[in-house]
Formats: C-alpha cells, structure tokens, sequence
C-alpha cells in the first residue's frame, strides 16, 4: 500500500465526475407511492415512528415522524473518523436521537440500545402517554436497501430468540408493501410495521443519485452497472482508498475504468466469444466481458472488500 500511496501521489485523477447528459434523479416506481400511502394508512394504528437510514423529506413532510430514532445501519461499510462531525450536523438539523448499527453482526450492543430508547422517547411524549395499554406499536421506515428488514429481525433475533420475519436482500424493493405487525420483544410488548424503501420522487442531483446507485439503493440496471462502475473507480480514487490494485492484481492505481474492468475481467476469467468479420470472413475471438467484471466490481465494494469509504 505505501508503494501505492507513491504512486497516488505523482498520479493525475479526476477531480470531478462527468455526468454528461445522464438522468437518474426521477425514479419513483409505483410500489414506492404506494407504500408511502399504506404508512399514512398504518398511523392511526402506531406509536412511534423509526426512519431507518436515509433522509427522505417525504416522511418528515407527509408522515409527521416526530419524536423519531434514527438509526444509521451498515456502519461496517462506512469510514467512521468523522462519527462526531455526523452527529454534530444531524443535531443541526433537528435530530438527536441517533444510533449507528450493523444488523447483520450477531451481537451489535446498538441494536440493544434500540428498545430502551423507544421506552422512554414513547412515555415521556405527552402526545403517547397512556397507561391502559403497554403495547407498543413501531413504523420502520427509509430509503431502499439500507436493512430496514434487518433491522426488524435483528431485533426479533435479539430480544425473542426467533427466526428471520421479513424477507431480505441485496438489492432494493425487496418489500413492497406496509407488513402485518412483527413482534419483536416481550417486555415490554413490541410490534414494528415493515415497509418498502420509498425514494423523494425527484433526488436533489445527480451526485446524490449515483451515490444512492453505488450503494444499491436504485436498481442497478436504471443507471448502468459501466457507469456505477466508473463512478465507484473515481470515488476510491478520490477518497485515496487504493485497495482495489491489490484485490485484483492491477499493479498500480488507475483512472481508466475500461483498462480496469479489462484487468479484472481477465484476472477472473470473465470472457465471452464474440464474432468478428474480416476480410477473409468471419471469425470467432474471445474478448473481455465488461459487463460481469464491473459486476464484480461493484459488489465487492458493497460487501466492504474495497475498503470502508463515506460518500458524503
């Protein structure tokens, strides 16, 4: 790494991403409509709402989620050296109650936190108290693919000691509607809604759409796996994250997605027979697959093997 650092050093790499002509900054399939009108429907029936990673203005503005826990997921993927500047800048913006998560581990000491928090937010709220009733109803609720359904079974596995109630998955829209109640603890008694990633129907720019790409949370093919790789090679450039050389044997750092997916088409034998037409006739040639090697490589970063990296 330290002869890449040398390398990254005398290197000349994009500054900025060209976007061109690209639009990905209004996808709003139907389930997503549709689920944001079935949490409107649920409300009567909760106490407490959770926005589970990811800032939709749709929830504060249509959902009215206040007192709310956010609760920030698959920090095992993220660079966390500025937690406090995070925490200050969500404070700023109104929110306090943050907790910082990985679902998946077994044992996350967050995930505890989780009920204890939603105890005393829900009694002391005036707009919750009640003492005919200690049954606790939750909303989870955020962007796509960021472990909502997780979240709702880690918390299952934790205080319950049960299997896995909503399904999951690695790509976005894997719920597509507001569930049936899922308990989730016994004491005290607690039910949470799942539901479906729902995405502002038009993302701010399209720097913050091909982030929300690289992470998974848009479907891969709307954007274009060559372009979210292209954007992924320019962030681990940016961010000096340089382990992809290693990974896939590259020698030295590089800016050039092309040279890089042909490296790592070759590395793991990702190759295809295509025909060729020559002067003599047509012939058979076996020419790198682009499209399995940015495959490759863009859930290799998702899985946390390129490092840890903050987009924001």
């Amino acid at each position: 790494m330290r002869i890449h650092q040398t390398l990254w050093n005398a290197a000349k790499f994009r500054q900025f991403f060209d976007f061109g002509n690209r639009e990905i900054a209004n996808w709003f399939p139907g389930h997503m409509a549709k689920g944001l009108r079935q949490m409107k429907a649920s409300l009567k029936n909760v106490d407490y709402h959770i926005p589970f990673s990811g800032r939709n203005p749709l929830f504060q503005e249509s959902l009215d989620i206040k007192p709310h826990l956010l609760v920030l997921n698959k920090m095992d993927l993220a660079d966390l050296s500025e937690k406090q500047a995070i925490l200050k800048q969500l404070k700023r913006e109104g929110v306090g109650n943050v907790l910082f998560a990985d679902c998946l581990t077994q044992r996350d000491e967050n995930i505890k936190k989780v009920v204890p928090v939603v105890t005393q937010l829900i009694e002391s709220s005036p707009r919750f108290h009640r003492t005919e009733n200690m049954e606790y109803c939750l909303l989870v609720i955020g962007i796509p693919n960021v472990g909502k359904s997780s979240f709702v079974n880690a918390l299952r596995r934790m205080h319950i000691k049960k299997g896995k109630a909503s399904k999951v998955g690695g790509e976005p829209g894997i719920t597509k509607a507001v569930l049936s109640k899922i308990q989730v603890c016994e004491r005290p008694l607690i039910y949470l809604l799942d539901t479906p990633g729902v995405l502002p129907p038009k993302i701010e720019s399209l720097e913050t759409g091909m982030k929300l790409s690289l992470c998974g949370t848009i479907l891969d093919h709307l954007v274009g796996e060559d372009v979210i790789a292209d954007y992924l090679l320019y962030t681990l450039n940016k961010h000096e994250q340089l382990s992809y050389v290693d990974k896939y044997e590259l020698g030295e750092p590089c800016d050039d997605i092309q040279h890089v997916l042909k490296k790592i088409a070759v590395k793991l034998g990702k190759t295809q027979r295509v025909k060729a037409i020559t002067g003599v006739g047509d012939i058979t040639i076996t020419v790198p697959n682009y499209s399995a090697a940015a495959y490759d490589f863009i859930r290799v970063f998702r899985k946390g093997e390129l490092g840890r990296v903050m987009l924001d």
